[in-house]
Order: C-alpha cells, then sequence, then structure tokens
C-alpha cells in the first residue's frame, strides 16, 4: 500500500506530462514538468498550492504586516515510503539515467546528538550516462514541520564530498540553529564524484564528471531534491534558495545564470566565480616561486614580513589602529613604497630580514591581476583578479593554515608541502587541460597556454561563473547577496569585484541596485584573517525576496578568537568601513561606509614652505627642527644641552609611511605632523644609542614686553614627563601653576610623588619663574629657593621652557637641565575635567626607550602598542586619566598631544604622543 501510495504520488505528474508532450512536444514539458522552482505560477511539477488562509479569516492582501506565518507543512507520505524508490530519468532536465532513493531514515529530534529536529534523512545516487563516470550521490532532508521552503547548499573545493544539508549558515550568527532545523528541506551533492581531499582533481579526466563539477550535479540534484519534497509533502515550496561559499558561490550564480528559474533567491559568499582565472593564477604563483632554482620561493619568516610591511603601512588608512586594512584601494598606492622598504641591498638574499629581487617579483605576481591578451576565458573575460597581500591578505601566519610551503622545489604532483596556491593549480593543469597526470605544470604559462588556448577555454565555459546577463533571473524578481573578504588568499576578491562592475555594465545600475547587494570585508581572509564577520545573511535574503525589503548596512559580529565580539558595519561595495574619530574601535556605530580613496602619502599637516619647528627633546635639550616640504629635507639644530655642544646639527630626509609619519634617519624614529602645527619626532641620543623623543611646534608663545605679561598661558596644569641621568630613567608627573607674571611652582603628594589637585602650600615643590630669550625663541628657566615667595629675580638657571601655541591653546613643554644627572622634559595639560571622548582618536607615539608605536584612545578604553587597558578620567585629580592593569599609567591630554608615564617596570618613563 505505501509503495503504491508514492508511485501514485509521484507518477501522476508525469503521467500528465506525457499527455502534454504527446500535445505539444518536448520542447515545453521541462518548463511545465522539471524546470520550475518555488515562488512562480506554473513552475515545478505542479501548479504550486495556494498558501493556508489566515487564521483572522482575511485574505493575505489585507492581513496585518505582524500576521503570523501559515502553520508548517505536515507530511503525506511516511519517511520510509521513499527508501528504495527509483526516479525516472525523464524526472531531470539533464541526461541521466535516473536516481535512486537508497535510504530514508526517519531521525527523531530526541535522538542522541541530533539537534536538528524532527526529519527524513533521504540519501541516495543519480546514474551517470557514461559508465566510467562516477554517480552523483545527493542528500535531501525533509522536516517533519515544513516551512514551505528549501535551501541548496553548494559544495567547495574540487568537491568529492557529499554535502548533507545539515549544515549551519556560513558566516551566520553565533547560535542560529541549522536551517533544517528551523524548518527548511535542504539538500546538496558530491558533484559527481568521492574523494577524501577537496584538493584532488584526478575526477577532472572525465568529461560527464567534469561537467557535473562545472554545474551540471546542481541542476540534476535540484530536480531529484524538488520531486522528492513534492512526493512527501503534496506541494510545492513557496520559495527555493541556494546558499554557497567559495566553490559553492561560484555554483550559486553559475546556477542562476544557467537556469534562472529555479531559485528566488541565492547567497554566493566569497566566490570562485572566475574558476579558469583562480587556477591560472594559482599556476602564476607557482611559477615564480619555483622556477630559476626555487630563487623566487619565499618562507615564513619572509611571507610574515611582507605582511608586517603592508600592515603597518596601511593599518591607519581607515582612521583605527585594528590590524585590519579597510582602505584597501588607498593602500594600493603604497605597493611600490612598501616593496623598495622590502629589498635586500644590492637585490640578492640576505636572509629573512629582507627579500631578494627574485622574490619581490613573487610579491608581484601575488598581487598583480593577470592579464590575458593572447585569448580570452568565457564570457569574453580577459583578466583574473590578484590577491592583496600588499592591502592586509594574511598569505601565513596565526590567521591562516594556507602558506607557500615549506620548500624550494615542489612535488610533482605538488603537495601539501608546497604552496597552498599551486597545489590546486597543478592539479587543475594536470586533470582539467592537459589530462596528462606527470605533466609538469611550471612548464605551462598562464599568459601563453600555446596548444593548449583552446582547452582552456573549453574548460572555462564548463566551470566560470561570469556570465554577467542576469536579466533572466531578475526577470522572475530573483534576489542576490554577495560577499567577499578584501583579504581572501584563495579566490580573488577582485575578480568578484570585475564581475560585480560587468554585471553593472550589462544590465544597468539600476537592475543592480534592485536585485543585488554585494558586500566586502576588510580583514576576512578565506573563512580566515583577522575579522570573520557573522550575519544573518539568510534572514537579509529572506526579508528581501518575501517581504519586499531590501537589506541596507547590516552589523557583522567578530568570529575571531582574540576579537571575538567586537562590530563592524557591512558595506556595500565600493563603500568600506571609517572610524569616526571617537568612541570604541570595536563598535560598529563608530564607523561610517565610506567610498573615498586618496593618497595615502599625502598629509594635510605638512607647512606649504619651509618652516622651523621649536621643541626640546626627553634629554632636556631644546632643539629646532626645520623641514622643506618640496624635498622632505630635515635639520635638527641643538639650540641648548648639558650634554652636546650648542649647534650641533643632524640632518636626513624624510620619506613618508602615510598618516602624516615619515621615517628618518634618527635610529629609525618616526617624524608625525599633528593638526595645529605639532611635530612629534626623534633625533638621534646624545649617549646610549637610539633616539631621543622630540615634540616641537610651528607658533609658540613669545613675551618680550616690558614688563612681561603671562595671562595668555597662565593657568594650573597637570605635568607628565621623564627624569634621565646616570641612574636610568624616572617617571615624573606633578601639578604646576604657571603665574601672570612668569612664575610657576610644582607640587608632588607627599605619599605617592605623583599628581595632585595644586595647592600653593604643598610641601613637596618647585619653585622658579621664566624670562624670555629672544635669541633661541624660548623662555629659560630659573629655579628659586622652596620655602621662599614667588620671585622673578635671581634663582639659577636650570633649563628653557618652549610654550607651544596649537590652534591657539596653550601647551607648555618644560625642559630640564639642571645637571647630567637630572635632565629631561615635562608637558603640561590643563588641571581641569576631562570629558571622555575628548581625547580619543589614534595617536602615534614615541618612547624615551626609543620605540615608535600606535595608541589609541576611544571613550574608556586605551590600547598602546597592541596591549589593551580600561580607562578611570579625573583620577587621582582632575584632567587626568588612568589607565588600570593592563597598561598601569596615566596620561595627560592637551590640544591633541598625549604624554603618558608609565608605573610598570624598573625604568617607568614618559611616551609622547600626537592624534592622527
Amino acid at each position: 500500500m505505501r509503495n503504491s501510495r508514492f508511485s501514485a504520488l509521484l507518477d501522476a505528474p508525469f503521467r500528465a506530462c506525457r499527455s502534454f508532450v504527446a500535445v505539444v512536444g518536448i520542447s515545453l514539458v521541462l518548463a511545465a514538468c522539471g524546470g520550475g522552482g518555488g515562488g512562480g505560477a506554473g513552475a515545478g511539477f505542479l501548479p504550486i498550492a495556494s498558501p493556508p488562509p489566515p487564521s483572522n479569516g482575511g485574505t493575505p492582501d489585507t492581513d496585518p504586516p505582524d500576521n503570523p506565518p501559515p502553520p508548517p507543512v505536515q507530511p503525506v507520505v511516511a519517511c520510509t515510503d521513499l527508501a528504495g524508490k527509483s526516479l525516472p530519468a525523464s524526472l531531470i532536465s539533464l541526461p541521466t539515467q535516473g536516481a535512486t532513493v537508497t535510504s530514508a531514515t526517519p531521525v527523531a529530534a530526541t535522538d542522541a546528538g541530533n539537534r536538528l529536529g524532527d526529519y527524513c534523512r533521504v540519501r541516495g545516487s543519480i546514474q551517470p550516462m557514461d559508465p566510467a563516470s562516477q554517480a552523483i550521490n545527493f542528500a535531501v532532508n525533509l522536516p517533519e514541520k515544513w516551512n514551505r521552503k528549501t535551501i541548496h547548499f553548494g559544495g567547495g573545493g574540487f568537491d568529492g564530498v557529499l554535502i548533507d544539508g545539515t549544515e549551519v549558515i556560513r558566516f551566520g550568527p553565533a547560535g542560529k540553529p541549522a536551517p533544517l532545523a528551523l524548518g527548511y528541506a535542504t539538500y546538496g551533492d558530491d558533484s559527481g564524484h568521492q574523494s577524501s581531499s577537496i584538493t584532488d582533481g584526478r575526477f577532472a579526466a572525465n568529461d560527464e564528471q567534469l561537467a557535473n563539477y562545472g554545474g551540471n550535479s546542481l541542476k540534476k540534484t535540484r530536480d531529484v531534491a524538488q520531486a522528492l519534497v513534492l512526493a512527501r509533502y503534496g506541494i510545492e515550496p513557496a520559495y527555493a534558495y541556494f546558499l554557497g561559499t567559495s566553490t559553492g558561490g561560484r555554483d550559486a550564480l553559475s546556477y542562476i545564470q544557467r537556469w534562472p528559474q529555479d531559485y528566488d533567491g541565492v547567497i554566493a559568499n566569497e566566490p570562485a566565480l572566475n574558476y579558469t582565472g583562480t587556477r591560472l593564477s594559482n599556476v602564476a604563483v607557482g611559477r615564480a616561486l619555483y622556477n630559476n632554482g626555487g630563487a623566487g620561493w619565499m618562507n615564513v619568516a619572509k611571507t610574515l614580513l611582507v605582511q608586517k610591511a603592508a600592515m603597518q603601512a596601511c593599518d591607519k588608512l581607515d582612521g583605527a589602529a585594528d590590524n585590519i586594512v579597510s582602505n584597501v584601494e588607498s593602500c594600493r598606492l603604497l605597493n611600490t613604497q612598501i616593496l623598495a622598504s622590502l629589498r635586500c641591498s644590492g637585490g640578492t638574499d640576505a636572509g629573512d630580514s629582507c627579500l631578494s629581487d627574485a622574490q619581490l617579483a613573487t610579491v608581484r605576481t601575488i598581487e598583480s591581476p593577470l592579464e590575458f591578451s593572447t585569448y580570452s576565458l568565457a564570457n569574453g573575460v580577459k583578466r583574473a583578479g590578484g590577491y592583496n597581500i600588499l592591502e592586509g591578505a594574511l598569505v601565513a601566519g596565526p590567521y591562516t593554515t594556507r602558506d607557500l610551503g615549506t620548500r624550494k622545489v615542489p612535488g610533482n604532483p605538488a603537495t601539501s608541502a608546497d604552496a597552498n596556491m599551486y597545489v590546486t593549480g597543478d592539479q587543475w593543469v594536470k586533470y582539467f587541460v592537459t589530462r596528462i597526470d606527470s605533466f609538469d605544470s611550471l612548464g605551462f604559462d598562464p599568459l601563453d597556454p600555446g596548444a593548449f588556448a583552446a582547452r582552456v577555454s573549453e574548460v572555462s565555459a564548463l566551470t566560470d561563473a561570469t556570465n554577467p546577463n542576469l536579466a533572466p533571473f531578475f526577470a522572475r524578481g530573483g534576489r542576490v547577496i554577495m560577499l567577499h573578504g578584501l583579504a581572501d588568499e584563495v579566490i580573488s576578491p577582485n575578480s568578484t569585484i570585475d564581475y560585480y562592475k560587468q554585471l553593472i555594465a550589462t544590465v544597468g545600475q539600476a537592475a543592480v541596485d534592485e536585485h543585488v547587494r554585494f558586500y566586502t570585508v576588510p580583514g576576512m581572509g578565506h573563512g580566515t584573517g583577522s575579522f570573520i564577520p557573522n550575519w544573518d545573511s539568510l534572514a537579509a535574503l529572506e526579508g528581501w525576496v518575501e517581504g519586499g525589503l531590501a537589506p541596507a548596512t547590516g552589523v557583522a559580529v567578530d568570529a575571531v578568537a582574540g576579537t571575538y565580539g567586537r562590530t563592524r558595519p557591512l558595506c556595500r561595495f565600493p563603500a568600506w568601513p571609517k572610524y569616526r574619530g571617537s568612541g570604541s574601535l570595536d563598535a560598529a556605530v563608530n564607523y561610517s561606509c565610506v567610498t573615498e580613496v586618496g593618497d595615502p602619502l599625502a598629509c594635510p599637516n605638512l607647512p606649504a614652505a619651509p618652516t622651523s619647528y621649536k621643541g626640546g627633546n626627553s634629554f632636556g635639550e631644546e632643539l629646532r627642527i626645520d623641514i622643506d616640504p618640496a624635498t622632505m629635507a630635515y635639520t635638527v639644530t641643538i639650540d641648548a644641552s648639558l650634554q652636546r655642544a650648542v649647534g650641533t646639527q643632524r640632518s636626513g630626509s624624510l620619506v613618508a609611511q602615510g598618516s602624516c609619519s615619515y621615517a628618518s634617519g634618527e635610529s629609525a624614529a618616526v617624524f608625525s605632523f599633528a593638526p595645529g602645527g605639532v611635530l612629534l619626532g626623534g633625533v638621534n641620543a646624545p649617549s646610549g644609542g637610539g633616539f631621543a623623543p622630540l615634540i616641537a611646534f610651528q607658533n609658540t608663545f613669545e613675551n618680550t614686553a616690558a614688563p612681561a605679561v603671562f595671562n595668555p598661558v597662565a593657568n594650573i596644569f597637570n605635568a607628565v614627563g621623564v627624569q634621565q641621568g646616570t641612574g636610568g630613567a624616572t617617571a615624573h608627573a606633578s601639578s604646576v601653576r604657571l603665574r601672570n607674571a612668569g612664575t610657576f611652582q610644582y607640587c608632588r603628594d607627599p605619599v605617592t610623588g605623583g599628581f595632585m589637585t595644586y595647592d600653593a602650600t604643598c610641601t613637596q615643590t618647585e619653585k622658579g619663574y621664566i624670562t624670555y630669550n629672544t635669541a633661541r625663541g624660548a623662555f629659560d628657566l630659573r629655579t628659586t629657593s622652596p620655602s621662599g615667595g614667588a620671585v622673578t629675580t635671581g634663582g639659577t638657571l636650570t633649563g628653557s621652557m618652549v610654550i607651544g601655541l596649537v590652534n591657539g591653546a596653550a601647551v607648555p613643554v618644560h625642559l630640564v637641565r639642571e645637571s647630567a644627572a637630572n635632565a629631561g622634559l615635562r608637558m603640561f595639560g590643563l588641571q581641569q575635567t576631562l570629558t571622555p571622548g575628548t581625547a580619543d582618536g589614534s595617536y602615534a607615539m614615541a618612547a624615551v626607550t626609543g620605540q615608535n608605536r600606535e595608541a589609541t584612545v576611544a571613550g574608556s578604553s586605551f590600547n598602546l602598542g597592541g596591549t589593551s587597558a580600561s580607562l578611570s578620567y579625573d583620577t587621582p585629580v582632575l584632567g587626568a586619566v588612568q589607565a588600570d592593569a593592563g597598561r598601569p599609567g596615566n596620561f595627560i591630554f592637551n590640544s591633541g598631544v598625549l604624554g603618558f608615564v608609565s608605573t610598570a617596570g624598573t625604568n617607568a618613563a614618559l611616551e609622547l604622543g600626537v592624534r592622527h
């Protein structure tokens, strides 16, 4: 009885179809019987049943938008009735010898380990036409409570492994159940061959297996799955979706390009759409690495060197130092500079600290697109996108298991000891193109395949998903969501960008805006990278297809372990997320999707003409820096010092690094030009090696009047600084008052020796006054008796003071020169409430230890050199900010200048910073 019931359900539409064929012929039968999908009248095997009436007795058109969905559909055929059934070849749109259900197993929600609810687990095979070809194994899952929707899952790599449809949404929100558990009927296949490895290309030596992999297996599996859905539930799906990643993303796009009537919406993540171009570029990379005796091969250390240089140059181009390159196109303008900085002297290999000319050529090969001038790929494609290794893509290191291999001479065939890119390219040459399993792929020229050019084009037509004419899919209301990581190290995002642009050129911007959403994700590799987005793409697609709500700018949650939970806006191409300049770096709300691209070496803070900056360094030396913006030549002149002769000069040239930062010849000190005419840099230390951090100003307060008047700059400040001498460096923190008459008084807490609220009667005190020295353009500073009153005569010359004017605000810098045992620098910031957010931003920092690094302040979060801490404002006094044990210390802020004193370590000392 059960068998006859199944046969009646399955055969009825085909009996009708056979009669239909007799009347109108074969050309229409596929559309009526096997060519349709969900969501369209006349699609599929039977007319779609009308949705159940709404529970309130109204009509769908008048239901309120929050009306609950119709109840799930119950099966009309038991799961076990499907077992052993054969599906005729006439059911399947492409040539086969029919399909067989090999098993149909009820799975209960209560079964051990099952988190997918009650469903029918169907497995079977589709028989090939060629006896030498393997069958297509398929999996179909039919829930006991069906939501009238189906999901087809695409494959990965070279396939060969059964996609069973039980998986969760790729890059979906954490904790969201798999679609099967939510009531979707799901299905997938193995593309028509079986292998234990998705990098095994031997299957492609058989024509039918290759065609199946190219997309035919998808159509065959879909037809079988839809028939089983219809047989089990008695009605067709209301909506049909396709979800795929990598090869599966190619599958999704290939399907709607070839069979536009079957699906209502597809999601194509990091799609390998320019499949042939990808494999050709794999071979090109292999040739760069391994030809010429492996001269261009790079080990992990050298690969990491490249990645580090790119990150240092480009990380800050989005306004945030977060190990993510978001402004990829501006970063691309730095390629030449980055490569030049990596070159070994003379271009010959000198170890892991630099790259030889041959290795630089390898990097260029990885980075650059392949341009085909002697032949074309399918759909007129003339190039394959390069990989963004110089814009943040990670080919080696902790974020990916893929690298450039461990040996200079590859195997034949290539193995896991060889470059990941080359392994798949080698398999492709051997089995897709030449079909010679011993062929040496290093002798195959991707730009000029010679006798194999026609075969490459033929394979391209079979496997690529680059047809930009999606008008037929759009005509039935189809929707596409594409997502690609800009740091993808396996499938070039630039090929996907090329396709998207060609799509616009073919069907028009308006049609693309109506039917396509293309998101690019900075920092995201091929399921790897420093940022892996979690977001509900399926809900977005359903809302668009079923509710007409087009996805806007979503929010992606990072799934990377070390940065789990931070968020970024999911920007539509060509926009990218730019930090607004304040607030947490980990919150999407503090970023805007922008499309701006500019010269990353341009600096709006550079002076327009040769300019002098006046300031001092951490050894208390007063100095002047002359900058010629035309040549970027600099000269540092010592104006006052205890360590070296007055008039000593250091000269050199500055080399742009982006974000208004410039490399110098001062023991690797970086010069950073900040808004308001502030310059942070360094000069070779007078002793001990390394550089001494310096800060200087275009504009300074001058006082040549008689009597002297200091009202414009007089105030109560906090001070942070460093004292250096024979015993090393120690940190300084205090309060200080600068009075109208030019007198000053420091106060330090008698218990902590640090900050305190200014008190004229403080016991730990220093007193003195300043007078302007016209010859040097700075104030001489004299100390007077700490027990006496404020006086402006006598005293001992112990240093100088430069009072920078930054947009009119005073930034005093005290240069201490008491003796060789006590020299240093103190920077002032107002002792008044510092509101959280005022100091937010990214900073270039220079430490007394001769170290450049980055700092970020975002509300209550502080990150210095990659180490994070939480902040307490107005602690321990107004205007001071305390960092917790993550980075123990305090900072003060004044007009874009940051002074941080660490309280950790035996040589706790000062770091100066300027806001980018």
